[in-house]
């Protein structure tokens, strides 16, 4: 590592100064609103810009110095201003972009093509150096590039991606509605059900655009995605390539059932009407938040930060009433949203006599399983790869992508995952690269850059014990060591760096178990079972409080839908109120 390394422990102070605007107000908190919303995550805010829409006075309370949750900018090193946990954006659903006006207030992506680079570790041949397979939206290239490994895999790979293209076109009803309304449409009047039976329309909308296709949707939701990857292609880069968008983030290997829905999720999304595109946020993942935040106040909602809930108040008739802050002061509500995670919401936010021992049990059972050991780091100059030189330090259409490290073949993702499950980080981890400020000069001073690794497989104790600092830094310079073998001088370019390992990633943001997703995108905890089947229409044991964060349906990454979800929900109750 360079001489003079920053740590993250020096960065407080610059946060707190980037930060200051996002802690003012337009006014100063009350004491009573219509709707309070715990967590000004971007759900969260969502909700809150809908509610206010709709005529609630709404108000969002964030713990936190700066909004977004794990949508987040933070000049962790002089300078150098990062994503700080999410990093990329797709999966924010367009009617929401539309109906908040986001480019209005500030909003700016910038698409990436080509999205994907894997460099091989390898010697080159005749002098030529290592091969990398890069993938982007040509097709043409796109083709030449998996040549290299299989001309038979470079004639597949255009069919393959219109087969994923029309699976998850016709899933797309399902992340803009809640899921169907199970128990409206068993008991009730004769109205009550056919006013739930209305909420089978996006699932029926699913079957008819799926037609004949309805069996391959289930394969790929059901079976390990390595199942779909072998019957379609032969080279190992290739499905290794594929494979990481099927475990990212989950602590699953490619060979379990349910790895073909992850990858199916992260392929649902779209940026400004392309589909399948992902993209960075001009100032970092940030921007969406201070976005969909400026949109709220706009329309009358009042946010504010360093607002620490302590408790939801629940009154002897079992009603929300309002919350605590941590510093003893009320605030009282008709009704309260959390856009915390359901553990947080259930176990430390709720009181425990108010909910039946049954349900407590049931929340307990929600899987927070995390595999994720976040590396944000600044450099002063741009990695140089052997299987793409830049000799001259200028970007090359190789550094906007998704950089994926490790990926020769697909046993060294399950060699990853398998050291992992029993207690030991990955000796070889699956490595997630992504340099943002190649297409966004705001982020880094001149000639630096911000580096963002998302690792895995890395367990939420090491062996049974907690983390320490000294295993951290050995785990960051383990990735070091296999960063410098693709790209040498790595090392020597750091200037600084943040290690986030599960436990500070909920010990920062919220996130249980250092979950990305606000609990596991397993098959049991999708669409009626997320995070319950009692809970799945957005609606808590307690009335008047809401879920409206990504532990509800359709889950983690669709940014914005379970906060747009939760709204509607609230707002149907309050017409039928």
């Amino acid at each position: 590592m360079a001489g003079a390394v920053w740590t993250r422990q020096g960065s407080r102070v610059i946060q707190s100064i980037q930060n200051a605007s996002s802690r003012r107000s337009h006014t100063a908190l009350k004491s009573q609103y219509d709707v309070l919303v715990i967590g000004g995550g971007h759900n969260g805010l969502v909700a809150a810009a809908y509610l206010q829409k709709g005529g609630l006075q709404t108000a969002v309370l964030e713990r936190r110095h700066v909004l977004g949750g794990a949508a987040v900018t933070e000049e962790l090193f002089p300078g150098f201003h990062f994503s700080r946990c999410s990093y990329l954006l797709s999966l924010f659903r367009p009617h929401i972009y539309e109906d908040l006006e986001l480019k209005k207030h500030g909003l700016k992506i910038y698409r990436r093509n080509p999205h994907a680079f894997s460099p091989m570790l390898e010697g080159g041949v005749g002098g030529a150096p290592p091969r990398s397979l890069t993938l982007g939206s040509d097709m043409v290239l796109n083709r030449k590039e998996i040549g290299k490994f299989s001309k038979k895999d470079a004639m597949a790979y255009g069919e393959f991606n219109a087969y994923l293209d029309k699976l998850a076109s016709a899933a797309q009803p399902l992340l803009d509605a809640p899921p169907v309304d199970i128990i409206g449409l068993t008991s009730g009047s004769l109205r009550t059900r056919i006013k739930a039976a209305k909420t089978l329309m996006p699932l029926v909308k699913c079957g008819l655009k799926l037609g004949k296709n309805i069996p391959d949707f289930y394969e790929i939701v059901t079976a390990p995605i390595m199942k779909i990857l072998n019957q379609w292609f032969e080279s190992e880069p290739l499905k290794a390539t594929l494979a990481t968008d099927a475990v990212i983030g989950a602590m699953t290997s490619p060979y379990n059932p349910g790895s073909g829905y992850v990858l199916l999720h992260h392929v649902m999304g779209e940026l400004e009407k392309e589909k399948g595109s992902w993209g960075y946020v001009e100032g970092g993942m940030g921007g969406v938040s201070n976005a969909i935040a400026s949109s709220a106040r706009s329309l009358g909602a009042s946010i504010f930060t360093e607002k620490d809930v302590q408790e939801i108040l629940v009154g002897p008739d079992g009603v929300a009433k309002g919350v605590v802050l941590k510093d003893g002061s009320e605030i009282h509500s008709k009704l309260v949203l959390s856009n915390a995670t359901p553990y947080v919401t259930f176990k430390k936010l709720t009181p425990q006599a108010s909910l039946s021992p049954e349900f407590i049990k049931a929340i307990d059972q929600f899987d927070y399983t995390s595999p994720v050991t976040k590396i944000n780091v600044a450099v002063d100059k741009l990695p140089n790869f052997l299987a793409a030189p830049s000799p001259d330090g200028k970007p090359g259409p190789h550094h906007q992508c998704s950089v994926h490290l490790n990926c020769e073949s697909v046993e060294v993702l399950e060699t990853a995952y398998k050291e992992s499950i029993n207690g030991k980080y990955s000796t070889r981890p699956m490595l997630e690269m992504t340099i943002p400020s190649v297409l966004d000069p705001t982020l880094a001073p001149p000639g630096g850059h911000v580096v963002s690794f998302f690792t895995q497989f890395t367990p939420y104790y090491l062996e049974g014990k907690e983390w320490t600092d000294q295993d951290k830094e050995a785990y960051a310079d383990l990735v070091f060591d296999w960063v410098e073998q693709y790209a040498p001088g790595f090392k020597s370019s750091v200037v600084g760096r943040d290690i986030l390992t599960p436990p500070d990633l909920e010990r920062i943001f919220g996130l249980t178990g250092g979950n990305i997703f606000h609990g596991s995108m397993s098959l049991d905890q999708l669409y009626l079972a997320r995070p319950l089947p009692c809970l799945s229409n957005y609606r808590t044991p307690i009335k008047g409080l809401y879920l409206c964060g990504s532990g509800c349906h359709p889950g983690g990454g669709v940014m914005g839908s379970p906060g747009w979800n939760a709204a509607l929900a609230v707002m149907a109750d309050m017409k039928r109120s």
